[in-house]
């Protein structure tokens, strides 16, 4: 397959490494994914998921063709219209378009395959989003956005003190890493298309908690939402799985996973600023505090690491974009 330049229009891309083109020929659309650093995860894991979800009868890009060699695949274009610019753009009824979202979780979620063929033939099997991954990612947060603050005396014991009661809530955790996780199931990476939903930016996903991908799409960092509208949202997603879940465990383990999320996603905003110099994603930490402290407000389990917090980060700092 060529790449005609004069066909492809670059469009907007993501935090990850990968540049994404649209193409046109003859009044026909597709999306050019390009990738040379991290190349297996952000091409051949991509589409090996996609066709993981597409055989489970959920709306994901096609594979059109791929040209690995030369850092690319061509797939499916759904347009623009994700959820987060519908909203943006009032072109949408946030709570349907929210209870939409949790209807495609629920299909997700209902996933049994682990295993998928990619296009080099091999078979890749979904890991599982165990503690240690876990524990990994929340240390985002001390390794790039403290170490940012903090001075070089006091970090040291601080990276401590968070490990530990990181380690506590993990092992808190209440449900079984037993069902498919995208790992960012956020309004950016839903699209409608057709009148149906699908999902993009696919490749990061595990097999893990039914809590952690409904965290993610209602704590969302990307869209502001009050406690009311929230709410509304999470007891929908009970109400659909009333018959399957213990709801102490689930909100447990909810809250939990939102904490450590935001705490993960600070650091990777920090990241992308201080490393890749995408200084936009800066402001975005102020939110992603409050809906740490939402989660964290009169709950014991983590009132130790809100101490911890309150004495090293003011409400300055959380604020500074």
């Amino acid at each position: 397959m060529l790449l005609d330049k004069a066909k492809l229009k670059k469009i907007k891309g993501d935090a990850s490494f990968r540049t994404f083109y649209r193409k046109k020929i003859n009044n026909k659309n597709s999306i050019i994914v390009w990738a040379v650093k991290e190349k297996r995860k952000n091409l051949l894991i991509y589409d090996a998921i996609n066709s993981l979800l597409i055989k489970n009868k959920i709306l994901a890009p096609k594979l059109y063709n791929e040209n690995y060699k030369k850092n690319f695949i061509e797939i499916e274009d759904f347009g623009e219209d994700t959820i987060f610019d519908l909203l943006k753009k009032k072109k949408g009824n946030k709570i349907n378009l929210f209870k939409r979202s949790v209807d495609l979780l629920n299909k997700i979620q209902e996933i049994k395959q682990n295993k998928i063929r990619t296009f080099e033939g091999k078979i890749y099997k979904l890991s599982i989003y165990d503690d240690k991954k876990l524990l990994s990612e929340a240390k985002l947060f001390v390794n790039w956005y403290a170490k940012k603050i903090i001075s070089k005396n006091k970090l040291p014991r601080l990276n401590i003190a968070i490990n530990k009661q990181i380690k506590f809530l993990l092992s808190n955790i209440r449900l079984k890493n037993n069902v498919f996780v995208h790992r960012d199931f956020h309004a950016s990476n839903l699209m409608k298309y057709k009148n149906r939903l699908a999902t993009i930016d696919t490749q990061d996903a595990l097999k893990g908690n039914k809590a952690y991908d409904l965290a993610s799409l209602i704590d969302d960092v990307r869209l502001k939402s009050n406690k009311k509208f929230k709410d509304n949202i999470y007891n929908y997603y009970l109400k659909s799985n009333k018959n399957y879940i213990n709801e102490d465990h689930f909100l447990n383990d909810f809250e939990i996973f939102s904490v450590l999320r935001n705490l993960k996603i600070i650091g990777i905003f920090t990241r992308l600023a201080v490393r890749d110099n995408k200084k936009k994603y800066l402001n975005l930490i102020p939110y992603a505090w409050k809906l740490i402290e939402i989660r964290m407000k009169d709950n014991k389990k983590f009132s130790e690491l809100k101490n911890i917090l309150d004495l090293n980060f003011s409400k300055k700092m959380r604020n500074f974009k």
